[in-house]
């Protein structure tokens, strides 16, 4: 019997992770290749397998290799801290050396159990969505949010619902209603009328997220239920139209996991099982996967949803403003600094919060370089302190840290380079 029946999905992920950022890192080949080693290990004589989901301690880190034969659990002494105990990790030779015992196959099989653990674990948190509208139906994807019986999901997937049914991977369904929808976030929850007691998904951390990390899509794509895909994060910091009065959601993910239609509202996982974040759209000509899909990020909708449950909505503070990144040939029509990074405002909302502060917004027209530009507005560099370096940082920053009434302190350069600060006190998003 392997001793990979004995080792937990999770355990197999903090293994890996528990390497990232030493000095001595020896990359994902000689993690997966030390992964390998213990799930391919065989136990031989000794019965006594350990499981590492109990026996093993937080400080089960090292992994030398006379343990590795013998599939002992690896701990930390009393008087040892888990940066020392780190550093019995096998030098390069002796990597080669571990290397030369484990075949490609060994390596493969420890990824696959990674990712197949990982499915199985989280299948009983996630439905397949039908709804019913006036004008036809849908279907989409969710996941269970907590021990009350919420599901979340895309606000698209559940507009104008009329009636709405979420199924269970074990044929299990329920009805269920919609008690919260925000458009902008694209973000809604449903309560399911069971008494059963539905199993909540693990929740992640979005802002983790890194371009290279495993990134693994679970739903629906085209009715095909529960459906497994898997690739990277490609990029994250995106910034996606959601709802229908032009603002934007920030922060988003970007992942080359295939995501297609019915894959909406479906979790995006790392690799211990988390959700960092919702797959809600894709950018194609076709409308299926082109290796580009966008997932709102879990940390919006932890702020999202406990007032979705508790309300109904969301309610969002506003600048009043619309601009974009401060580019070259911007920075130098305005006689700002070379290097100059910041969100500029090229219009003011009338009766807007910037308004009443006095923020300044293009006032006329210019060629530079044979390019059109509007001048005139002004920079933000800065908000509370915190540096402002785009249009998506500003809109992350009001989005994650405010809320309506809140007084914020900008940062701007305005047109000439004068570096002066604005109080705004927000507003309400209409």
């Amino acid at each position: 019997m392997p001793l990979i029946a004995a080792i937990h999905t999770n355990n197999l992920s903090q293994f890996i992770s528990g390497f990232a950022g030493r000095k001595a890192m020896v990359g994902w080949a000689g993690a997966l290749m030390l992964v390998a080693a213990v799930a391919c290990t065989s136990v031989g004589e000794d019965t006594s397998v350990v499981d590492v989901t109990k026996s093993a301690p937080a400080t089960t880190i090292s992994l030398p290799v006379d343990k590795v034969s013998t599939g002992q659990a690896i701990t930390a002494s009393n008087d040892e801290s888990a940066d020392a105990v780190i550093g019995d990790i096998p030098s390069e030779p002796q990597q080669n050396e571990l290397a030369q015992k484990l075949t490609a196959d060994d390596i493969v099989a420890a990824f696959e159990s990674v990712v197949s653990g990982l499915f199985a674990d989280s299948l009983d948190s996630i439905v397949e969505i039908m709804v019913s509208t006036a004008a036809g139906g849908g279907s989409g994807s969710g996941f269970v949010w907590d021990y009350q019986n919420h599901i979340v999901t895309n606000q698209h997937v559940i507009a104008n619902a009329q009636s709405v049914e979420v199924s269970f991977s074990d044929g299990r369904s329920y009805r269920a209603t919609v008690i919260g929808e925000d458009a902008d976030a694209d973000v809604a929850v449903l309560k399911v009328d069971t008494d059963d007691k539905l199993k909540p998904i693990k929740l992640g951390d979005s802002d983790t997220a890194v371009p290279g990390q495993i990134a693994i899509a679970i739903g629906n794509p085209f009715g095909e239920e529960f459906t497994l895909t898997q690739g990277i994060v490609s990029a994250v910091g995106r910034n996606i139209r959601s709802g229908n009065q032009g603002f934007t959601t920030p922060d988003v993910i970007q992942t080359d996991a295939a995501v297609n239609p019915g894959n909406s509202g479906g979790p995006l996982l790392n690799r211990h099982g988390e959700v960092i974040g919702i797959n809600a759209q894709i950018r194609s000509d076709s409308r299926q996967n082109s290796g580009v899909g966008f997932a709102v990020p879990i940390n919006i909708a932890k702020l999202v949803v406990p007032d979705l449950i508790e309300s109904g909505e969301f309610v969002y503070a506003w600048l009043g403003v619309s601009g974009h990144d401060v580019s070259r040939i911007l920075a130098l029509g305005l006689d700002l600094p070379d290097g100059t990074q910041g969100a500029y405002i090229s219009q003011v909302i009338s009766g807007g919060p910037a308004e009443d502060a006095r923020l300044n917004d293009a006032t006329r027209t210019i060629i530079i370089d044979g390019q059109p530009m509007d001048i005139g507005g002004d920079t933000v560099v800065g908000i509370d302190g915190t540096p402002i370096r785009s249009m998506a940082d500003l809109i992350s920053y009001l989005t994650s840290n405010t809320r309506p009434g809140d007084t914020v302190t900008l940062e701007v350069l305005e047109e000439g380079g004068d570096r002066v600060e604005k109080d705004v006190k927000l507003g309400v998003r209409p």
